[in-house]
């Protein structure tokens, strides 16, 4: 059985020079993307978190410490 990724480099083995650069510039923008939606997941997290430390009683204990 082929998985996707034998298909792929068998192709890439088949195809011109100038055709692998296409397929390697596709594919760095996919890993770029994903890298993207991990950093903004991890923003949107670290957020979420300030967001329960940011409240008015916390803010008066603390002031008092």
């Amino acid at each position: 059985m082929n998985t996707a990724k034998e298909r792929l480099l068998k192709i890439i083995d088949e195809i011109p020079e100038q055709e692998v650069d296409k397929i390697l510039d596709f594919a760095e923008y996919l890993k770029a993307k994903k890298e993207k939606s991990l950093s903004q997941d991890l923003t949107k997290a670290s957020e979420s978190s300030i967001d329960f430390w940011e409240n008015d009683i916390d803010d008066e204990v603390w002031n008092d410490a």
